[in-house]
């Protein structure tokens, strides 16, 4: 994502601005409404930020915040080895969240 502009609103809004970027890789162009202190941190790193941007609490792909598209439960313990284990360790789960782009993008994160 190639940030392009940050714009007062147009009403001005109290420490809000029109965020303007354009996706690297299909070449869109999106705005929407974004808090200075977000703008700002995408501002101060190095390169393009790829995939997703994060304003405040919402994932942005595709030029709109993304929708929870379902809920889940991750173990949060990776094979250790591929033999039968002799103990039974205690399961440990992290709720997680699924959130989906009208493009059909998904990640999955912590809830």
């Amino acid at each position: 994502m190639i940030l392009d502009s940050a714009e007062p609103l147009k009403p001005p809004v109290s420490d809000l601005v029109e965020a303007a970027y354009t996706c690297s890789q299909c070449a869109s162009f999106y705005t929407h409404p974004a808090t200075f202190q977000d703008v700002s941190a995408i501002i101060n790193l190095r390169g393009t930020a790829s995939g997703v941007l994060q304003f405040g609490g919402e994932y942005v792909h595709c030029g709109e915040p993304m929708k929870i598209a379902g809920t889940g439960f991750r173990s949060v313990y990776a094979p250790m080895t591929t033999e039968d284990p002799t103990v039974d360790l205690l399961d440990v789960y992290l709720a997680t969240k699924v959130l989906q782009c009208r493009c059909g993008f998904r990640m999955e994160l912590p809830s």
